[in-house]
This record gives C-alpha cells, structure tokens and sequence, in this order.
C-alpha cells in the first residue's frame, strides 16, 4: 500500500530490550510467511537475540564455508553512522527508531511514492542466504543474512527505459546517528549500483541475519548486500530509492576518489593505494590464523564476471 503520511560487550547486553520489543511488535506480520521452514546455522559463540523470522534457505546462493559467530557479525561493523570504530556500531546503534519506517521511491521509475517498509517488503518471500562478506581494509566474514531479492523488488518499481542506475540513501539523522554530527564523511550515505547489477540474483535487500531480525548495528530495518562487491557498497538503513539515467555520485567514491571507485568489485590484482588487496583475514580465525588470498569477485566471479565484459576493471574499481 502507498502511503502519504509523514567489541567485547555482546550487542544483546547493549541493544535495549524495548527497541526489540518494537521490532517483535512490527514485524510479526509483516514478515512472517506461513508454511516456511525456520533455518539458521548455529552460532559458534553467543546467542543470537531478536523475533525469529520465517525463511526459507536458499542452497543455490550460499557457499559452503561456517558462518561467522553472531559475536563476530553484530561486534564488529563498518557503520561510521555511528563511529568509526568498528566496536562503535554495536555501542552506539541500540536507540536507532527503526519503526515507523518508510522509504522513498523515485526517480525514473512507473511506481514512486513513500512505501510502508512492510509493504515493500511483504510481496517477496524471505530467503537465508550464506554470503561471504569482504571489506576494503582487508577483513572479511561469513554471513547467513534473510531477505529477498533486489532484483525482485526492481521489477515491480517498474523503472522506466531512461533508468541506467538505482542510488540507495541511508537515513541522515545526527540525534540518532552520532556519527553524522562529524564531517568524517558527507551525509547522507549514498551509494548506487547499475541496474544490472541491481538485477543479479545475488543481490539481496536484508531485513535480517542468523534467522533473527537485523540488529541495529548491522542496517536495521533494510540494507543492502552485494557479495561480490566491497562492503561500503551495501547501504544500511535504507530510507530511499532512486532510479537515474546518470551515473550517482556516490559517498566514499565523493570522499576518495583515488581510493574508492564506483564499482567496488573485490578484485585482489588491484591493491588499495594503502595496503594489498592480495589476501584477507577472516575475522574470528584467531590471532596467530594465516592470512587466505582474496578471491576475484570475492569467490562470485563465475556469477557475475559476465555483467563486466569489456570494462576494464583496473580503472574502473
């Protein structure tokens, strides 16, 4: 329906209790989906907090290898919303009103407006999928995340033959987000992808992870996931949606553009002017575990090297 109305502390010690509460409260129907079948990998360490939403694994999407620990994955972010420090998120997300929500749609597409978050949501059946997550500094993760697809959600906004992009907003909001009251970088967070690349199966809008509902710290209510991409692409706390024909300017590539590209593909023959891109260290592993090599398209390559054809990829990174 549209509508017109306006890293040691575990993070189920730091998110209050009553924000939680509010999320039980708005996605119990919402997101629930009859007959699916509850799958979530066991967490290595710490008990994942939140409502249990209803999904359904999708084995064809996600990679063999252990997840992360839900420590590692709510204690350790990348959210400069809310620090810098990767420890800040989970200190410093719990109080985000993460209901209400809505976002905005628009640009070049049939179907714009303001949408109830769950009513973008509802139509599209929830999926577990097991990503692997890689970083620009080096780290990476593996994730069981539960949304749908972003492809899914592209065609029913039905841009239009002028629509070459699709630019994700994340909320700009300093009372809430301490982060946003320094001029580390300028707000709000922006990123964008082709709309090809929007379409790939393998891009997911994420409402939740280890089959339990997105904590703050990791995006909450919605973000996006890009696998095969570097995770600054993937915008959290999605607020609004718009459809160019354009090329966006996009917020780290704004900030750095020698260092950040457009297109963030994990490619390990391209070092960060700072560090190697080389190999990675999973986080968790432990302190003495040996560094592995990074994958091309961070192990996605057989997927989506095809949507690349003829772009070189050492200038255009």
């Amino acid at each position: 329906m549209l509508i017109r109305r306006p890293a040691d502390i575990r993070p189920s010690e730091i998110t209050p209790a009553d924000v939680y509460a509010q999320r039980r409260r708005f996605l119990a129907g919402a997101l629930a989906l009859a007959g699916s079948t509850l799958l979530a990998p066991a967490a290595r360490a710490g008990t994942p907090t939140g409502t249990v939403l209803a999904a359904r694994r999708n084995a064809a999407y996600s990679v063999t290898e252990a997840p992360n620990s839900w420590d590692d994955v709510t204690g350790y972010n990348n959210y400069y919303e809310f620090g810098t420090d990767k420890s800040d998120p989970a200190a410093n997300a719990g109080h985000l009103r993460v209901t209400p929500w809505t976002v905005t749609v628009g640009g070049e597409c049939d179907l714009k407006g303001r949408f109830a978050l769950e009513d973008l949501i509802r139509p599209h059946p929830l999926e577990e999928r097991i990503y692997r997550l890689r970083c620009v500094e080096a780290w990476s993760m593996v994730v069981p995340w539960v949304g749908f697809p972003l492809g899914d959600l592209v065609r029913r906004l039905k841009p239009t033959s002028r629509a070459k992009f699709v630019q994700f907003t994340t909320l700009n909001d300093p009372a809430q987000m301490p982060g946003e009251r320094s001029r580390t970088l300028d707000w709000p967070y922006t990123e964008a992808l082709r709309i090809d690349e929007a379409a790939h199966p393998l891009a997911l809008l994420a409402v939740g992870l280890y089959g339990r509902v997105l904590p703050n710290q990791n995006g909450a209510p919605l973000r996006l996931v890009v696998p095969w991409k570097y995770g600054f692409k993937s915008s959290k706390a999605i607020v609004r949606i718009d459809f160019t024909e354009r090329m966006p300017e996009t917020t780290w590539a704004r900030a750095n553009p020698t260092e950040y590209g457009f297109y963030a593909n994990v490619n390990p023959a391209v070092d960060h002017p700072r560090w190697s891109q080389k190999t990675e260290r999973r986080i968790g592993a432990g302190v003495f575990a040996p560094r592995q090599g990074t994958l091309p398209f961070n192990g996605y390559a057989e997927q989506v090297a095809s949507l690349y054809t003829g772009l070189d990829l050492r200038k255009n990174f």
